[in-house]
Order: structure tokens, then C-alpha cells, then sequence
């Protein structure tokens, strides 16, 4: 099979979870312990740091791999989901994962994955823990999919395993209240093995703290309990948002957890953080593509992300407000339009993708918010329409899913004119 062909082969066979949402989530881990068998276990012959929570792991993953590609490190880096390129998920020193390698190990696993009928999530991180082997990565950072204690990424043994935050996300597979998904996520902790938590209060604190109790020997570290040695002051990265404020802290906590295992300069974290996107082709974070208008695009898209993008909107300038704005079925959407601000003109739209809500059904529960636009049935006519509207003087938001920001990045991709 042609590289296509395979990514197509890998799309009908096995279900993707962003695609279809939670048809396609496969609860427990046997499938992951299998494919690891298969593999030879292949993430033992390098260390790894394994990243969970609500928000912010895919941005803390790409700084820490940035920083320890700038330490002199080979590194593997595997976050999901794609924005554009299914290889975005998988790359070592920031390089996408080979199309040929993604032939090759479809093709020579073929008969054993159809046997034991695996996940798009369970297949790719096979994939990517082979690869990594076979490219000697020396560090992988690794960002788990969907909760923790499940997720299929949990079969690694790190150096260190982070939880960014908890906020309400998947409720209807982790849990419909806070501390059931914290403890959802503190299944990445491990005897041991050294933990930092990076934003953690009341009840959820409590989860962790019980955690320290009962897996013995792994060190907790608390974000908000640490004063940053003074040497890290100063890092300046180009990623934007309130947001980024709590994923340094907890960069930063990590980098100083793991001095004892890697050498990393201060130089390195300086230009780390200057050259995340640069070292790792980070997206889609508070992303400004366009000035006079100022666009932006963000893919923030539970109640966490969206409360921080609220915020940092309101700290903005600009005569009118224009929100592109999507979402999926599954999201708790209620809580979403609760935060959304009411001066704004919205673009009520949909991805193409079968797990998105229809845009006529957004706009109706959206109007019993107070919130007011038009309707479209595609992205890139809601974005169009967006961009013939705004004046230089005002601002465009393009978020609410992840697939919404995708598929305007993609538009750009294909029609350099189109901003």
C-alpha cells in the first residue's frame, strides 16, 4: 500500500476516538499489554516522561521536548490529536514520523493487529513507541490520550509523570465530577516514580494527596507549594495566553525534578522555550495568524480551555468581536455557552466530522444564552465570512473544537491567498 492508502487502511480499521467520540474508546488496557508484547516492549529502551491532565499537556509536552532537544538530547514526542497530518503525532527532534515507517509497520503488523482489533488510539501509540526504538530517542515525552489510570500510553515506566490540571472533560467516560476525574488521572502514578501535579485545590488536592499515600515511594511535588529557583527566571516563549502562565510553572517544576537524570543548561530552557515552535511545529495555542484584523485561533474546547480563552479576550482591544465557533456532541455545551461573551458576533458552524454538533442545533442552544450570529455549514464559509466582515480594527476567534481550528489551518495550508 501507498502511504495513503495505509492512513486510509488505518482509518476504517480501527476506530478514531476524535473522529466518532466515545464509540470508538475501548475501556481497559489488554489490547495496550498485547501490542507491547508484540512490540518487545520497545518504550523500555529509552526513558520517558508521561504527561496527563485536562489542559495544558500538549503544550507542557512540546516545551519539555523543545527544551531537551536544546539540552542535546534525540527526542520522541507523541501528543495527540493531529491538527492537519496524522505524522504530527509522532516525531523525533521535531521531524514527523517517516511516511515509510508508517507503511512498514502497518504492513508488518497487519496480521497481528486485525487479530486483536485495536483502537486508532492503541495502534498509534504502538506505532510510536517502535518507532521511537528504532531511532534511538534517548527521552520520549509522552501525552496520554484520555484520562490515565486506562489510557494505553500507561504501560511506560517514566522518569517522571505530570497532571497538569483537572478540569470537566469526557464526563461520560471519566467521571461527571472532579475528584472521579482526578483519580482517573492520577492512574498514571506509579510506585516510585516521582509525580508533579500542576494546579491542584480542595477535593481534588485530596485525590493526590490520598494517591501519595498509597502509591509508596514516588515523590510528590505540588506546583503552587514551590518556590522556581531563581536561574529560571526569564524564559520568554512565543506561546501566548493566560493559559501559558500555569504550563511554564509547571515546565519549569518538571526541568528542576529532573536534573538528577538529564543535563540540561540554562541556556537550553532559555532557547527551549524561545524555540518551541520552531524544535517541535507546535499549533493551534493561542495561535495569531492574521493582524488588522487580529486573528487568532485556539483549540481550547472544554470548560478550562474556553475560561481561559474567555479571559485573555477580554484583555484584548479591538471595535467588534467575531467568534468562528463549533463543537462536538459529547461536550458538556451548556457550561461552554454559559462563558461565552455576549457582545460578540457569532459564526455558528460545523467540522466534517460525523462526531460534530450541527451548527443549527449550537445556534438554537446558544440563543438561550443571549448569544446572537449567523449559521454555516462549513469552516472555511464561516471563516470567510468572518474575514469579509471584521474591519481592520476588530478581532476574529476561531475555536470551540479542535477540528475547527484544524480545518482553517488546512484552508490556509491550501490557499496561501485566502487571509
Amino acid at each position: 500500500m501507498s502511504y495513503e492508502e495505509t492512513i486510509q487502511y488505518l482509518y476504517d480499521s480501527a476506530p478514531m476516538f476524535q473522529r466518532i467520540g466515545a464509540a470508538a474508546y475501548k475501556e481497559g488496557m489488554e489490547n495496550s499489554f498485547l501490542m507491547d508484547k508484540h512490540l518487545h516492549y520497545p518504550h523500555r529502551k529509552y526513558k520517558t516522561i508521561h504527561v496527563a491532565g485536562t489542559n495544558g499537556k500538549g503544550s507542557t509536552c512540546h516545551l519539555l521536548a523543545s527544551v531537551l532537544q536544546e539540552a542535546g538530547y534525540k527526542t520522541g514526542l507523541y501528543t495527540s490529536p493531529h491538527l492537519i497530518d496524522f505524522r504530527e503525532r509522532i516525531k523525533v527532534n521535531g521531524k514527523m514520523i517517516d511516511k515509510d515507517y508508517v507503511v512498514r509497520f502497518t504492513a508488518d503488523n497487519k496480521d497481528f493487529l486485525e487479530s486483536i482489533h485495536p483502537s486508532f488510539f492503541e495502534l498509534t501509540t504502538g506505532m510510536a513507541f517502535a518507532y521511537f526504538a528504532e531511532q534511538a530517542v534517548e527521552v520520549a515525552v509522552i501525552e496520554v490520550g484520555l484520562g490515565g489510570r486506562l489510557d494505553c500510553t500507561n504501560v511506560i515506566t517514566p522518569v517522571l509523570s505530570i497532571i497538569t490540571n483537572i478540569s470537566f472533560d469526557h464526563t461520560n467516560l471519566l467521571g461527571n465530577t472532579l475528584t472521579a476525574i482526578a483519580k482517573e488521572k492520577a492512574g498514571i502514578i506509579k510506585r516510585n516514580i516521582p509525580a508533579l501535579i500542576g494546579e491542584a485545590e480542595g477535593e481534588v488536592r485530596e485525590v493526590f494527596e490520598d494517591s501519595r499515600c498509597t502509591v509508596h515511594g514516588a515523590r510528590f511535588v505540588f506546583v503552587q507549594d514551590e518556590g522556581l529557583p531563581a536561574e529560571y527566571g526569564g524564559v520568554v516563549s512565543p506561546l501566548k495566553g493566560f493559559a501559558q502562565e500555569k504550563n511554564t510553572a509547571t515546565v519549569l517544576c518538571a526541568l528542576d525534578m529532573l536534573k538528577d537524570i538529564f543535563n540540561i543548561p540554562q541556556q537550553a530552557i532559555v532557547q527551549g522555550f524561545a524555540n518551541v515552535i520552531k524544535n517541535t511545529g507546535l499549533m493551534g495555542r493561542w495561535q495569531v495568524v492574521g493582524e488588522e484584523p487580529k486573528i487568532v485561533l485556539d483549540t481550547g474546547h472544554n470548560i478550562g480551555g474556553m475560561a481561559y480563552n474567555v479571559r485573555q479576550l477580554q484583555s484584548e482591544k479591538y471595535d467588534v468581536l467575531h467568534f468562528v465557533f463549533g463543537t462536538v456532541k459529547d461536550k458538556d455545551i451548556s457550561a461552554i455557552l454559559r462563558l461565552l461573551p455576549k457582545n460578540a458576533k457569532y459564526y455558528f458552524t460545523q467540522a466534517n466530522l460525523p462526531r460534530a454538533m450541527d451548527a443549527q442545533l449550537l445556534a438554537e442552544q446558544a440563543g438561550q444564552f443571549g448569544l446572537k450570529g449567523e449559521i454555516f455549514p462549513s469552516v472555511s464559509e464561516a471563516f470567510s465570512a468572518a474575514k469579509k466582515s471584521a474591519g481592520k480594527n476588530d478581532f476574529i476567534f476561531v475555536g470551540g473544537s479542535t477540528f475547527i481550528v484544524a480545518e482553517v489551518l488546512e484552508h490556509f495550508q491550501q490557499k496561501p491567498n485566502y487571509w
